[in-house]
């Protein structure tokens, strides 16, 4: 199992609230992290490692959801 940190970022893209999560895969963490994103982007992380960045709907820029997902 690994240990994930979801960042809720404020307009600003200061961090407002961290959530930890534990789950085996990045690729699970981020279906869980997509849940949080409700009005305000979300960065996942990895310890050091950004696994992806989640826009809000609400974001001023809307790119689509990146990430540098690798499978684990």
């Amino acid at each position: 199992m690994a240990q994930y940190r979801a960042y809720i970022l404020d307009s600003d893209g200061h961090v407002r609230k961290a959530i930890e999560l534990v789950y085996t895969k990045d690729v699970e963490a981020i279906e869980a992290a997509k849940q949080l994103v409700d009005g305000h982007d979300v960065e996942m992380w990895a310890r050091d490692r950004r696994i992806a960045i989640l826009k809000s709907q609400d974001s001023p820029s809307r790119p689509s959801t990146r990430s540098n997902l690798r499978e684990r």
